[in-house]
């Protein structure tokens, strides 16, 4: 069985009804990134920094997953697919994918500013009374602007054996993950599906739909080549 590498950023989950960043003129709800998303805001305004992410925390378990997600399990019956998404949401998973890797954390754990291996499951509103087995404050488990990517060597050696390589929904401007389709294989097959498509390669197959239209389409063209 093939492998199959999927690449999801912020417009998969658009068509879920969830607000990306850059759609917004660079804003989230009215806050800059500099005020909500990076290490110095949380030592700064921690509890600004909360709230945001308990925002953020109540849309996504509100929004459902849509037909994106959902063909992309369909996947899974021809092909061994692996997901590499940008996402902090859980929509890939309460889809149905099977082996979904997150790159930059998820809104449903939190973890100890005091032991960065203490990350607990959390789906409520974070509060202060919220602490870590020594008694340290917790934090959103999101990877903030200028910090590193804990899970990105386990991406890149996961895109090494693709087969196909499927991007959706990234404007592949955020690094490193805008890195990764590099480390795929020269004879793997790419393609990418986003409505604005930028700095294409030739060798990258484009299909300029929003990813609930583009991506079923482009499933049930990969299940045929499995078939043959």
């Amino acid at each position: 069985m093939k492998k199959c590498l999927i690449l999801t950023g912020a417009g998969i989950s658009a068509d879920s009804g969830l607000q990306t960043f850059r759609d917004a003129g660079g804003l989230w709800e009215g806050y800059k990134v500099s005020e909500v998303c990076t290490p110095e805001a949380l030592a700064r305004n921690p509890r600004q920094v909360i709230g945001f992410y308990n925002q953020r925390r109540r849309q996504a378990n509100a929004a459902v997953p849509n037909a994106a997600h959902k063909a992309l399990v369909g996947l899974e019956k021809y092909y061994r697919v692996q997901i590499i998404t940008q996402n902090v949401d859980d929509l890939h998973e309460r889809a149905g994918s099977s082996k979904v890797l997150h790159l930059h954390g998820e809104l449903n754990k939190l973890r100890s500013t005091d032991d960065e291996t203490e990350i607990i499951p959390f789906t409520g509103d974070q509060t202060d009374a919220i602490r870590s087995k020594t008694g340290a404050p917790m934090r959103p488990h999101i990877v903030f602007f200028g910090e590193e990517v804990p899970a990105f060597p386990e991406a890149a050696e996961a895109m090494r054996d693709a087969d196909t390589v499927v991007v959706i929904g990234t404007s592949m401007q955020v690094y490193p993950a805008a890195s990764l389709i590099h480390y795929a294989p020269p004879h793997a097959s790419r393609y990418l599906v986003d409505p604005n498509p930028q700095g294409v390669g030739a060798d990258v197959e484009v299909i300029p739909k929003r990813a609930a239209e583009g991506v079923p389409k482009l499933v049930e063209y990969l299940i045929s080549q499995a078939e043959k």
